[in-house]
């Protein structure tokens, strides 16, 4: 789940009104997949508004506090947030507005600003309060806009209107669309008064008043998802560059991922969205969409092989040059309707492969996919997806150890791979040994040597920070067992990105991992990459980093000892792929395996190497051109110029500014249909 929605989520809601007209009590509830998630307590007095916020999911605790005085224009003027973050970070944010000057200080941030007109303040750790008073803020103004503090705009859209009934009652609520926060514009219901109803999120967390029955929210998630998809398919609609005649790229260096060598000088044709020629002499055809790719590269489509998607990441991956994408859990129904809106081509994405998810149940279970109490209900599960065209299940953290041989049996008479999380208290190598194909996260491999752990537990990132650079990669202990990995053909799903992060974000810094591209994110998208996630003590600051380092060590020994490698993200999409791509580098894994562990590798993985994962004649015309090289300079993955998914043509520039996002190098020009496209300014 993206980490800087999350502390903006909204849920199901108690309302009630105090006879005093500016008294007003709300209670929120979160739901999820499987009931109450959570919970928020918002009270008003006057102008003073107070919120409390818990929220539970896996080994994940959010527990923030607020309060804010309300102003002129209905903007804050002083607010106060403390808490702790998901995974344990302490969180401590103040705003003052006295005299014409904003201050505001906290764990991450600082700054000040003198200020003439009213801007709304958004705290970097927000919960329901602070977001319905930027609604209200919004409907008070003229224009339905407002600028933000500490920089930004906002706009208010009214979507969609709808009235209920319950018994006697009847209530009209509004769809709000609030862009100028993050990628896409933030969709939720609210009443006559500004005050929130409900919402969906992406089918994470849902929100309904209490009072109000839970059969409302499909009503309700049905319209918004309707008016979010539609934002989708507008910038389909504009953005999506479909040739009806053959695609022609001239003077291109051609990176050949199955041989192992660059091609320069190259001419392609692309026929039907099959690539139906690749020759070192120019190619005569008619009637032909041109791209002169002189001092350019061209690589194969890039895969992401650990998503958990929504609608809005086809675009964001697919201007980084991914086109391929496994969702490694998610609920059914979300990735059931991305898939359909990626297969008619509603929506920007790729082709898409799934894995269904699978916990023991616990108060630690991971809910977006399906549950278990016994073994057989899990292969009854495992039974239940096969049906449903999945390639193959991936576990969580509370699987019950003396399950995983029986159901990996069960799971490869299925014709389907088991991957995940090693259970608790049981090693990675006992999980292969069961019958593991594939282990998700670089942490599983440290843990292998730590003992019998609860993974369930924030304790696998911890000990992971704490105690992964005392490990001796060079002992005879992790050689055997990576030699076993190799034997034994088991996957690596490394997202190594996601934990190197994790180990190196400090209070007030910016992610390292994300420096140097955080600049052309949305605002609010560049706050969330400053701060801690972990509370680290100032006696363990060098072990985490040393830990840091020993990822990268690790990554290295896997190359080494030939184990397979496959890149997914976890994270940021198309941002963070294309960072575990250059870290991958970083570790001294030489430019062309990199290029291998997100196209060829993870097709032949997949069983869709016949027909992707490298540039050959008689394969689907998944193609990126980059500018630069990256074989010399894997950084070069970043300068996207031009994305060809079959006849489809994309230009990164384009979906970046429409997304919010700064681009980072100009599209190439191309003739379609008698009109040539004009390469947009990077910044």
């Amino acid at each position: 789940m993206n980490k800087s929605r999350l502390a903006t989520l909204v849920a199901a809601a108690v309302f009630t009104t105090a006879n005093c007209a500016y008294a007003k009590s709300i209670e929120y509830i979160f739901y999820d997949k499987e009931g109450i998630a959570g919970s928020e307590v918002i009270e008003q007095k006057g102008s003073k508004i107070s919120g409390e916020l818990k929220l539970g999911w896996n080994n994940r605790r959010l527990n923030l506090k607020e309060s804010f005085t309300i102003g002129a224009a209905k903007m804050p003027e002083q607010v106060h947030i403390e808490g702790i973050s998901p995974f344990g970070a302490p969180v401590n944010e103040e705003f003052t507005l006295k005299d014409g000057v904003a201050t505001w200080q906290g764990t991450d941030e600082h700054g000040s600003a003198k200020t003439s007109e009213a801007q709304f303040y958004i705290p970097k750790n927000s919960t329901l309060a602070v977001q319905t008073q930027l609604v209200k803020a919004l409907l008070a103004d003229k224009d339905h806009s407002i600028g933000l503090l500490p920089q930004g705009q906002a706009q208010l859209n009214k979507l969609d209107q709808l009235t209920l009934e319950q018994g006697d009652e009847k209530k009209t609520v509004y769809l709000y669309g609030v862009s100028g926060l993050g990628f896409t514009p933030d969709l939720a219901w609210y009443d006559e008064s500004g005050d929130l109803f409900a919402a969906d999120e992406g089918g994470w967390f849902a929100i309904l008043r209490k009072g109000w029955d839970k059969s409302h929210l499909q009503q309700l998630k049905e319209r918004q998802v309707a008016a979010s998809d539609q934002y989708l398919l507008d910038i389909a609609e504009k953005h999506t560059h479909t040739s009806a005649q053959p695609i022609l790229i001239s003077n291109v260096n051609l990176v050949d991922v199955e041989a192992g060598k660059l091609r320069k000088r190259r001419h392609l044709l692309v026929e039907n969205g099959k690539i139906t020629k690749i020759s070192r002499r120019p190619i005569k055809v008619q009637n032909a969409t041109r791209i002169d790719a002189k001092g350019h590269t061209l690589i194969p489509g890039l895969w992401d092989m650990h998503a958990h998607l929504s609608p809005t990441d086809g675009a964001l991956n697919m201007a980084a040059g991914i086109i391929n994408v496994r969702d490694i859990g998610n609920t059914h129904e979300n990735i059931m309707r991305i898939s359909g809106l990626y297969e008619s081509e509603q929506i920007i994405g790729g082709d898409l492969f799934r894995a269904g998810f699978m916990d023991r149940e616990s108060e630690n279970a991971m809910r977006m996919g399906k549950t278990a109490d016994s073994l057989e209900e899990a292969k009854e599960i495992v039974e239940w997806y096969a049906e449903h065209g999945y390639q193959q299940i991936k576990t969580y953290s509370s699987m019950e150890p003396e399950w995983i041989a029986p159901l990996a049996k069960h799971i490869h008479e299925n014709g389907m791979r088991l991957s995940g999380h090693i259970p608790a208290f049981m090693t990675a190598e006992e999980a292969v040994d069961a019958g593991f194909d594939e282990i998700q996260h670089i942490n599983m491999l440290f843990l292998n040597f730590m003992g019998k752990i609860d993974t369930r537990k924030k304790l696998r990132f911890t000990e992971i920070g704490e105690h992964a650079h005392e490990l001796d990669l060079e002992s005879a202990e992790v050689d055997e067992f990576l030699d076993k990995l190799a034997e034994k053909g088991t996957v690596v799903d490394a997202t190594t990105t996601v934990f190197s992060s994790m180990l190196l974000r400090q209070p007030g810094k910016i992610d390292p991992e994300f420096e140097d591209i955080a600049g052309h994110l949305p605002v609010n998208i560049q706050r969330a990459f400053v701060g801690a996630e972990l509370d680290v003590k100032p006696e363990h600051r060098d072990d985490y980093d040393l830990s840091a380092d020993a990822l990268l060590k690790m990554m290295r020994k896997l190359h080494e000892h030939k184990v397979t490698m496959v890149a997914g993200s976890d994270g940021i999409p198309g941002f963070t792929l294309l960072r575990e791509l250059e870290l991958y580098a970083k570790s001294g894994i030489p430019a062309m395996d990199v290029l291998r562990t997100a196209t060829l590798v993870p097709a032949q993985v997949m069983g869709a190497d016949q027909y992707t994962g490298s540039i050959t004649v008689g394969k689907n015309a998944d193609l990126v051109l980059l500018e630069g090289n990256p074989l010399e300079d894997i950084s070069a993955l970043r300068r996207t110029a031009l994305v060809i998914e079959g006849q489809n043509l994309y230009r990164p520039d384009e979906l970046y500014q429409a997304l919010g996002i700064k681009p980072f190098h100009p599209s190439v020009p191309f003739e379609i249909n008698g009109t040539t496209t004009i390469a947009a300014k990077s910044e």
